[in-house]
């Protein structure tokens, strides 16, 4: 079962395929973060130079798929029409402590209306999507 509604606009690495190693890992339900190899420093999103050292020796490595929520929306408003009648939905921002705390936004599952605990515990979850054309998969939230 989907967490959003279909309809919505597929995901994809781009015309540049910066992303690329990011959406095969969520396939192989493996969260992948950008990694520099001169500085050590993590860092998301993808891009084609290093944020602190300036450096194209970047590389892509897997984190483990647990972060605590820093912050949080819920989200009344249909930002697309395949989502109008879907809301609302929680969009958290997570803290990846294997990635030196890098943050990355993603649905939180579960009830809606539910109590986000700023500092709490989630882990990845896999959304595929194998019949969408291409197929790709999601990661999403859940509270630990």
């Amino acid at each position: 079962m989907s967490y959003l509604p279909e309809g919505l606009p597929i995901p994809s690495a781009g015309a540049d395929g910066l992303s690329t190693p990011y959406w095969e890992g969520t396939r192989r339900e493996k969260l992948m973060i950008q990694f520099c190899r001169g500085c050590k420093h993590w860092q998301w999103g993808p891009e084609w130079i290093c944020h602190r050292c300036n450096s194209f020796d970047r590389d892509w490595r897997e984190v483990a798929g647990k972060g605590v929520i820093y912050s949080y929306q819920r989200v009344w408003h249909p930002v697309h029409p395949a989502l109008n009648g879907h809301g609302p939905y929680i969009a958290v921002l997570v803290e990846l402590p294997a990635a030196d705390n890098v943050r990355m936004i993603g649905n939180l599952l579960g009830d809606p209306k539910q109590d986000v605990p700023i500092g709490g515990t989630v882990e990845a979850v896999f959304e595929h999507h194998a019949s969408a054309s291409p197929p790709y998969s999601l990661v999403h939230w859940r509270l630990v």
